[in-house]
């Protein structure tokens, strides 16, 4: 499984256990729509951390930078060096 299915997977799951069932493209914005709140931020950045070991010690977390499936991806990309 790549970083983007992995990531595309991970927001469908957080979507889904808020009741948010609708189509979710990669470039669609997620906690600037309110689809998602401030309470999945520590669930997202904690995957992330996790998952692929994004250091948000060292960037800060940025909403901005993790309002979709791409700029996930690409911050992935930009923190680690991994390509996506």
């Amino acid at each position: 499984m790549t970083q983007h299915d992995k990531v595309r997977t991970y927001m469908q799951g957080v979507l889904r256990e808020r009741n948010d069932t609708a189509p979710l493209e990669d470039a669609e914005p997620l906690f600037s729509s309110g689809r998602l709140d401030s309470l999945a931020v520590i669930n997202v950045v904690m995957f992330l951390e996790q998952e692929f070991g994004v250091d948000f010690a060292d960037i800060g977390i940025d909403l901005e930078r993790i309002d979709s499936v791409n700029l996930i991806v690409e911050l992935i990309r930009e923190t680690t060096g991994a390509p996506a």
